[in-house]
C-alpha cells in the first residue's frame, strides 16, 4: 500500500503515475467512517529500528501482524507479508468478520479474492492506483476502488516543521 501510493510510476521513460504520501493516520479514519472497518489489519515486516512507528501505526488504529525480514542483494529489508494476509483473511480471521476490505492490486491475491467472492466475503478491494493494478484482477472490477482518487482526503501534509498536521 505505502510503495503503491508513493512510488513513481514510469513507462517507456514517461512518468505516468506521480507518487505522494499516504497518512495511515486519515486512512484508518477512511476505512471506518467510508466501510464501516472497526478491526484493520497491517502486515507488515519487522524491523527493530522502526518501533517508534509501530506505535504510531498502533495508536492510529491498526492491529500490526509482524514477519521477520530478510535482506535484498542491497541489504534493505524486505518482508513479503502475502501469506499472512490470506491465512488471516481466510483462516485465522474468517469467522471474525462479515465482509472484508482488502488493499492490494497484486495479482497474487486472486486466490484470495476468488475464495471469499465465493463465500460472499468480499466487500471491496482498495488499489493504490490504476497503473499499478494486476491484470488478473479484471474480474473484481465491481468490488475496486482506487485510492489515487482519495489524495486530496488522504494525503500526509506536513505542517511548516515537517510534523503531521491535525
Amino acid at each position: 500500500m505505502n510503495l503503491g501510493t508513493s512510488k513513481d510510476i514510469y513507462k517507456n521513460g514517461k512518468l505516468i503515475y506521480k507518487g505522494w504520501k499516504l497518512d495511515f493516520k486519515k486512512f484508518r479514519r477512511y476505512l471506518k467512517d467510508k466501510f464501516r472497518v472497526e478491526k484493520a489489519f497491517l502486515f507488515i515486516g519487522y524491523v527493530k529500528k522502526n518501533e517508534k512507528l509501530y506505535r504510531f501505526l498502533k495508536k492510529a488504529g491498526y492491529n500490526l501482524v509482524f514477519k521477520p525480514t530478510t535482506k535484498d542483494n542491497f541489504g534493505k529489508a524486505k518482508g513479503n507479508i502475502d501469506a499472512e494476509m490470506v491465512l488471516y483473511s481466510a483462516v485465522i480471521e474468517f469467522n471474525n468478520y462479515d465482509k472484508g476490505v482488502f488493499v492490494s492490486g497484486d495479482g497474487d491475491f486472486y486466490c484470495l479474492y476468488d475464495y471469499l467472492e465465493k463465500k460472499s466475503k468480499l466487500f471491496k478491494i482498495i488499489i493504490p492506483n490504476t497503473k499499478s493494478q494486476s491484470s488478473l484482477l479484471k474480474r473484481f472490477e465491481k468490488y475496486k476502488i482506487f485510492l489515487f482518487f482519495e489524495k486530496e482526503k488522504l494525503e500526509f501534509k506536513p505542517n511548516k516543521n515537517g510534523r503531521r498536521r491535525s
